[in-house]
This record gives structure tokens, sequence and C-alpha cells, in this order.
């Protein structure tokens, strides 16, 4: 059975999410991800204004008039999210965790797909793969994806994006289009990551929450690493303690930034109770440009 509050925050989704992709983000989303490539349709007579190096020449040789092709994009495309649902993804400063913030993303991009006539797909991962839900189309499949996401308690506690992302190369034979969202708590999957960079569409999507960048002044804190169950007290009313606590951060930031950058990774970040679908947008803007340049 799934509980009551599951499905109202399923359906809290659904509504939210379908607005957004209806109003704002559906087009968007057309032009920032291609199709598998182009489709030979017909050839017909040459028209002012056709490219030239669409001539088919071999046509135009026989019967002595101008004929160009004319192609069609293949568009259905395979996207897939590769969640992170560790348990340091269900740290939430405010009202909402960060496993409910990854589950109204994929969301988003979910309906965004089927809508688009794409299939979806997802990756539940912690430091191992906890479940796989293959590619499929249509509303009835997202909505359980996105219910999966919010429901789902996994049977380990750390992270291990690097044994994900071998299990999606190992499942995924064609082109896809990769959503990896995480708080990328983990090391050792630069190796990974670029093997499927190779082969596929692959977005960053980090999530984030105030407090891990920065300390409140409120005395003595205990601090326990979700993952690992190791706590520690800290002061927090030391200035040397916030800066060292946020510089920690910074660098481990800045360190992730440069291996995106160097594999050519698009990247977002997506942040605890702070609205996202103006970054998103400029961002499937961005990546449209960029897809016809």
């Amino acid at each position: 059975m799934i509980a009551k509050d599951i499905l109202k925050k399923v359906r809290q989704i659904e509504i939210r999410t379908n607005r957004l992709v209806d109003s704002i983000l559906g087009g968007e989303y057309h032009s920032a991800f291609r199709g598998l490539g182009m489709e030979f349709e017909e050839v017909r007579e040459y028209q002012p204004g056709d490219e030239i190096r669409t001539i088919d020449w071999n046509v135009t040789a026989r019967t002595g008039q101008p004929y160009v092709k004319r192609y069609r994009e293949e568009r259905e495309l395979t996207v897939v999210t590769l969640v992170d649902v560790s348990l340091s993804e269900r740290f939430g400063s405010g009202l909402q965790q960060k496993a409910e913030l990854a589950a109204e993303f994929s969301a988003v991009v979910a309906f965004s797909a089927i809508r688009n006539g794409d299939k979806v797909g997802t990756i539940l991962f912690t430091d191992r793969v906890e479940k796989y839900i293959p590619p499929k189309k249509g509303k009835k499949h997202v909505l359980r994806v996105i219910r999966e996401i919010l429901d789902f308690r996994p049977e380990a506690r750390g992270t291990d994006v690097e044994e994900a992302l071998r299990f999606l190369g190992r499942v995924l034979k064609r082109r896809a289009t990769v959503f990896l969202i995480s708080d990328f708590i983990a090391t050792d999957f630069e190796k990974a990551l670029a093997a499927v960079r190779g082969k596929h569409d692959v977005i960053a999507i980090r999530t984030s929450d105030p407090r891990e960048t920065a300390l409140p002044d409120v005395g003595l804190i205990s601090l326990e690493d979700s993952e690992t169950g190791e706590v520690v007290v800290v002061d927090s009313r030391s200035s040397r303690v916030r800066k060292l606590f946020q510089s920690r951060s910074v660098a481990e930031r800045s360190r992730q930034d440069d291996l995106l950058r160097s594999l050519k990774i698009d990247e977002l970040e997506i942040t605890t109770g702070k609205p996202y679908i103006k970054e998103l947008s400029n961002f499937f803007k961005m990546r449209g440009k960029k897809m016809y340049r």
C-alpha cells in the first residue's frame, strides 16, 4: 500500500510541474535536446531559399531540373534520471528535503519529455543500484517514477556514483540524455563519468541545502554524517570554525566544477526552498543555442 501523504505529494508535484511545462518549459525542452539524428524523407524540386548543399546532384543530372534532399529529425529521445537516494539526500534545513527537491525536478524533466514523445526511465542509487525503472512513455509511467523517488527507502546509506554510472553504461545500449541528480558527496567517479559522457548526453544536477555551506552562529552543534553515522560536536560561535566549514565546502564544490568543466558536462544547481524554474528555463535556452550553432 502507498501512504496517503506520498500520493498527496505526487499529486501536488504533478499539478505544479504540469503547469510549469505547459507555460514555460515545453518548447525550450524541445530545442535544448536533439534527437538521434536526421532521417532521409524525400526528394523535391529546388525552391528559392533552399540550401545549395542539400541539392541531390544525381537526380538533378537525370531530370535536368535542380532537386534537393529533405530530411526529418529522428526526434524520439530516451531520457534517464540517475537519482541519488542516499541518506545525505534526506537532509533539509527547512521544509523541503533534497530528496523531495530531486523528485520534483525529475518530474519537471519527465513531463517535459513525455510531452515531446520521449521515453523516460530512472535509476535510483546509493552505494549500489537500488532500483532500475526502464524507459517507457506515458503519464502513468512518469507518475510511477515520481512515486518511487519520493517513497523509496534505500537499503544502503552511502553514495557510489561510479557504480551507478557503470550500471547505466551496461543497461543503456542506445544514446540517451542522462540527468545525474546528486549532492555529489562521493569520490573516485571521474573515469566512469568520462566513459558515460563519451556515449551519452550527460547533465549534472547538483542538489544542495543552504546549511551545507554556512553554519549558523547558534553555539555548540552536533553534526552527524548521515551516510557514516559519525558525530562531531563543533562550536559554531567560533568565526574560525564557521570559516573553515565554508572554505572546505567551497573547495569541494570548486573541485567538482573543474571535473565537470573538463568533461564538457553542463551543470545546474538546485537548492532546497529556492525556486529554480527561471534558472532551468535559462539553462534550456543556453543548451538550445549551443545545439544549433
